[in-house]
């Protein structure tokens, strides 16, 4: 067990138990927009859909149902506008952190093999890289900062976790073709897609993008965020079929199987537009809320125009920031638990109910 653990860094938010600590002595309670996960309720239809699937006592599929598969393409059309999708082209996952931090893994990954991801990005990326013994690498820009004779895997996320930070669809089509120039397999982490606020997120199945192939690039999607089901670990991926057959085969052995009744309530889920809009409404209010008395208080906002959290600053290290929030009873997560780079910022998630929401706007007022 050792051999393992000793390669993992220590969990990050077991850091933040002090300043929570703080932050929950506040008269009036803490207010928590650290870890970001959502708070409203999962809509009716999808509730319903789960329970009808209740009595489901034999093992579900690997691959899913029928009826998940049809949901799965149909969506990934109908939303990324990606064409030619069957159900070759999707595997639904247990959550999209099971799929991140087991992936280098399950590709076979290790010893001299790299697995690189943006400087400021998700933790579970270095972590998935450590699980399978390979080497973790950074990047600004893939074509200038990586050696592609020894990445194997390359992660994109846009939106950004932490930052907000959205790739352009140029910027997007220019690392795929350098990407498959080397021969390097393309992993895109699009779980915030449907959450843009100042900029429309394109996914890497666009076909101007992927130029209507989807050879050597996966999309990773995630309902935790669009659909208040971060509860359910519904997630997907959509891509090169070549790819995903391999990892279906592993996953068969593997037994990793969304339960049955989770997979009714997905179909349910990606088959209505009008939850996610309306999830959309308050995840804007409440962001509005918060920038405007961020930016009051002082802080500056960078990048953020999409995702559920600003990245923002006072020009200190981060865990002075941290602290003094902590005072105020709010709680923020640090900008290194997503690199060096970020030792500067936090990263605000504006996930809270709206009175939480409120009762923050009042403090940093």
């Amino acid at each position: 067990m050792s051999a393992v653990t000793d390669r993992l860094p220590t969990f990050p938010w077991d850091k933040l138990e002090p300043y929570k600590a703080t932050a929950a002595a506040h008269p009036d309670g803490i207010v928590d927009l650290s870890v970001g996960t959502p708070v409203d309720p999962v809509p009716d239809l999808i509730q319903k859909a789960l329970v009808a699937a209740a009595d489901s006592p034999g093992y579900p599929t690997v691959w899913g149902t029928a009826e998940l598969r049809d949901a799965l393409t149909g969506w990934v059309q109908r939303r990324l506008g990606a064409r030619g999708v069957g159900h070759t082209n999707v595997l639904p996952v247990v959550g999209s952190k099971e799929l991140v931090a087991w992936l280098p893994t399950q590709l076979g990954l290790g010893a001299g093999d790299q697995v690189a991801y943006p400087r400021l990005a998700y933790p579970t990326y270095e972590v998935g890289a450590r699980l399978a013994g390979a080497e973790p690498v950074v990047y600004d820009d893939p074509s200038a900062d990586l050696d592609p004779t020894r990445v194997k895997l390359l992660w994109l996320n846009s939106p950004s976790n932490p930052t907000g930070r959205v790739l352009a669809k140029d910027e997007l089509t220019r690392i795929v073709a350098w990407a498959r120039e080397h021969g390097v397999l393309v992993f895109s982490d699009e779980c915030y897609l449907e959450l843009g606020w100042e900029a429309e997120p394109v996914s890497v199945l666009h076909p101007d993008v992927c130029g209507g192939t989807y050879e050597g690039i996966v999309a990773v999607h995630s309902l935790s965020k669009r659909s208040n089901l971060a509860g359910y670990r519904a997630a997907f991926l959509a891509g090169d079929a070549a790819v995903l057959g391999d990892l279906l085969q592993i996953r068969k052995h593997g037994g990793m199987m969304t339960p049955a009744p989770v997979q009714a309530a997905t179909v349910a889920a990606l088959g209505d537009d009008v939850h996610v809009r309306e999830q959309r409404v308050r995840y804007a209010a409440r962001r509005a809320a918060l920038r405007t008395a961020l930016e009051a208080h002082g802080f500056r906002i960078e990048h953020s125009e999409a995702s559920l959290y600003l990245w923002a600053t006072r020009d200190e290290p981060c865990w002075e920031t941290v602290g003094y929030l902590a005072g105020l009873g709010i709680l923020v997560a640090p900008g290194d638990f997503y690199g060096a780079a970020g030792d500067r910022f936090v990263r605000v998630a504006f996930t809270a109910t709206d009175e939480r929401v409120e009762a923050a706007v009042k403090r940093l007022g």
